[in-house]
């Protein structure tokens, strides 16, 4: 799916049921998605990639944010989500990529047929041993698992009080490790940071692109827009259009098939 989640396994563990909501605030609206999300840094896509590698499935590839960067690199790539519609911008994006509908839990997808296999925001909205089953299945010997979080970067201090405004409740705790099934082993970590420039009315559509707002009430999103709007224009004092450097941290973590 590629796209962020309200709590990740660092804090109070969503209901199966709350989970599967939220994530279906995400099954439409494709084209907004591709135009505010940010992608991902090129280095993080180098770390995951396994040497000689030549197949790679991308699943929750969303509108193909990171299946794009594994394509650049040259893997045969395939691209699975739930989302039709995420699928159809992904589809006229990325036309050379194969695109089919799926779940981390049930890919569709052949066994041992890839080298890697990679998830990028969106773990969290999966079942962590079905996921690692599944995704176990389908990886050749040896093949890699790689599981990848854009998260604002929290340590600046304005981008903190941002992410409070805005609900962006994916920020991992510093002992936070992703839950992976006993196929897996060899758990290792990169983290990126960089930036993405972006208008101030970027930003709020950034906010709307987020499963709280989706999720929320017509009242309840009238106020994160006016606070954002308070906070961006007033108290930072950027004017309107002003393009700032959005600051974020990417969180990669890779595990091989035992």
């Amino acid at each position: 799916m590629a796209r962020g989640g309200p709590t990740l396994h660092g804090g109070p563990k969503l209901h199966q049921d709350r989970r599967r909501e939220l994530g279906q605030s995400f099954r439409d609206g494709g084209a907004h998605y591709e135009r505010v999300r940010p992608g991902y840094p090129g280095e993080s896509a180098e770390w995951l990639i396994p040497a000689g590698a030549r197949d790679a499935a991308d699943i929750g590839a969303g509108t193909g944010k990171f299946t794009a960067l594994l394509a650049e690199r040259g893997l045969h790539t395939v691209a699975v989500d739930p989302s039709a519609d995420m699928l159809e911008q992904l589809r006229r994006t990325l036309p050379g990529v194969a695109a089919a509908e799926g779940t981390a839990e049930d890919t569709g997808l052949a066994p041992a047929a890839y080298d890697l296999v990679t998830i990028a925001q969106a773990w969290h909205w999966c079942d962590p041993l079905r996921a690692s089953t599944e995704i176990a299945r389908i990886l050749r010997p040896h093949g890699a698992m790689g599981l990848i979080w854009n998260q604002l970067d929290t340590a600046v201090p304005w981008v903190h009080r941002l992410t409070r405004i805005m609900h962006a409740g994916d920020v991992h705790k510093p002992h936070f490790k992703p839950p992976l099934g006993p196929e897996f082993a060899g758990l290792e970590s990169h983290r990126t940071r960089w930036e993405d420039p972006l208008t101030t009315a970027d930003i709020m559509e950034l906010a709307k692109s987020r499963s709280y707002y989706l999720a929320a009430g017509e009242a309840a999103r009238a106020k994160v827009l006016a606070n954002l709007d308070w906070y961006l224009h007033e108290h930072l004092g950027h004017a309107p259009g002003e393009v700032l450097p959005l600051p974020y941290l990417t969180q990669s973590w890779r595990a091989v098939r035992a």
